[in-house]
């Protein structure tokens, strides 16, 4: 008796078909399991004996042996269960096999039947659509895959039994529904944040240009909230950006409870102690790490020179490239990570330079070896310098009127709409990701800018990539005042940001 389950694997965010070969034929009662399962799908056969004996089926005392193909890919994780569950059935007789032929299963099983929430059901979810097909999954997860398309056919379920009853004609599983994407939240209103609009200024170009920045002040000034307040600047995610988000999520979430759709944009923060396999992605069975998290929304690193050299100089592919190669012995995977880096930090490691009140005795030696422990690479990747002061206490009660988030958000989207007119026929989706001819297209540069640049690479000596970004900013300045061309006074903001 022979029996095929279509499930899937996962290697980064994509889904590859893996077929549950079922056998079972006389000799020593045995359940083997092979295919290169890691110690997750090892256990469930223990899983899937106890779940079948609990719905009052037991296995027969046969040799039987499930295969997991093909069988050089490792199996991780513990979204087998069901598909190995649903193949001993139809070897047993108690379901037939034409009726799962055209879905993808996945689920894990308690001990007493029920099917619990699992991770990666989106992606599964997409490519099962693809293909015309199904995916039979545990009820917490079929709002998630119908993320894939509204007319999907899933068949979600609380348990095997529920399944089993639905299967044979006895019990109707109800058609999910789609949950409701809730509304958008901007959070604390940035016009509360007293004083600092240069750097408000500066995020409003970030946001609309898809730039990157450094924030450096001394401690207290307000880089870490201002930071925050990136994300409500940004444009709602589009379709295809919020099936990205929540593909990442589905992989890199642990499956448990009824996961939550995504709309807004990521805003990763963590902390200075990561590991570049925390960062970047990896360990031993490789995961997506914080700049794929960050994929379509922010990676923001406060305190940058306390993060490990190693963990720093690891940004720099992704900054660059907008996605992640990671290379190992048995795998080679490519995750996106398309992000805005928002970078902080202190002056100096005391945090007071320049304050003859505060700083330490090591001023201004202290400011040098600190600031050492960003590479030239890794800052030439960066759009925007922007330096911040502590408030004066006048500010605080100055009662100055300044835009609002909505007001920002606005004026970010027409910038948005406006780049998207103009590279509507190149792969370009924002003025950070614009080089060469489209770039010099896109700004058209007239005589007096040529020559203040001039003046500037002589003075500072910046690199050719510098002068890309440069370029890029300026465009995103004149973006915000809607002008067709990049003017004198764009590209000395752009500069001033740069400095």
């Amino acid at each position: 008796m022979f029996a095929r389950v279509n499930t899937v694997a996962f290697q980064g965010v994509e889904a590859i078909p893996v077929e549950v070969q079922v056998h079972i034929t006389s000799g020593l009662p045995a359940f083997i399991l092979v295919g290169l399962p890691d110690k997750a799908v090892s256990e469930s056969k223990e899983r899937v004996k106890s779940a079948l004996h609990s719905v009052g089926l037991s296995l027969p005392s046969k040799r039987i042996t499930v295969n997991l193909a093909p069988a050089d890919i490792l199996k991780e994780g513990s979204h087998y269960d069901l598909a190995i569950a649903l193949g001993l059935l139809v070897v047993m007789g108690a379901i037939d096999t034409q009726d799962i032929a055209n879905f993808f299963i996945l689920g894990e099983l308690a001990l007493d039947g029920a099917l619990l929430a699992v991770a990666g059901v989106l992606p599964a979810a997409v490519y099962a659509n693809d293909r015309g097909m199904g995916v039979i999954c545990p009820l917490d997860n079929g709002p998630e895959a119908l993320l894939a398309a509204g007319d999907l056919l899933v068949l979600a379920a609380y348990g095997v039994l529920h399944l089993m009853n639905h299967l044979s004609g006895k019990q109707q599983i109800a058609r999910c529904s789609r949950k409701a994407i809730p509304a958008r939240s901007r959070g604390q209103e940035i016009s509360e944040i007293k004083g600092q609009e240069v750097a408000k200024r500066a995020l409003e170009i970030v946001a609309a240009g898809g730039h990157n920045i450094l924030l450096f002040g001394p401690p207290g000034c307000g880089k870490s909230m201002l930071a925050s307040k990136l994300p409500s600047f940004l444009p709602d995610l589009t379709t295809e950006e919020l099936l990205e988000v929540n593909i990442i999520s589905s992989i890199a979430s642990k499956g448990s409870g009824s996961k939550e759709i995504i709309n807004t944009r990521p805003f990763r923060d963590p902390h200075h102690s990561c590991s570049a396999a925390a960062m970047i992605g990896g360990g031993r069975f490789i995961k997506p790490g914080e700049v794929t998290l960050a994929h379509n929304g922010v990676l923001f690193l406060d305190e940058l020179p306390e993060f490990s050299r190693n963990v720093l100089e690891s940004l720099r592919q992704p900054l660059e490239n907008h996605k992640l190669s990671i290379a190992r012995a048995d795998y080679h995977i490519v995750y996106p990570a398309r992000f805005q880096l928002v970078a902080a930090m202190n002056p100096c490691r005391c945090g007071y330079l320049g304050n003859s009140e505060l700083q330490c005795n090591k001023a201004p030696l202290c400011a040098t070896s600190y600031r050492n422990k960003l590479s030239g690479p890794l800052l030439d990747r960066i759009d925007l310098f922007a330096e911040m002061q502590l408030v004066d206490f006048s500010e605080m009660f100055a009662g100055k009127v300044t835009d609002s988030t909505e007001d920002i958000a606005a004026r970010v989207q027409d910038a948005r709409e406006i780049q998207q007119r103009r590279y509507s026929d190149v792969d370009i989706k924002v003025n950070s990701d614009a080089s060469g001819t489209a770039l010099q297209k896109a700004c058209g540069l007239d005589k007096d800018c040529i020559v203040l640049l001039e003046k500037a690479f002589k003075l500072k000596k910046f690199s050719m990539r510098a002068y890309s970004k440069i370029l890029r900013v300026a465009r995103t300045i004149a973006d915000l005042e809607r002008s067709d061309k990049v003017n004198r006074f764009h590209l000395a903001e752009a500069l001033n940001y740069r400095i």
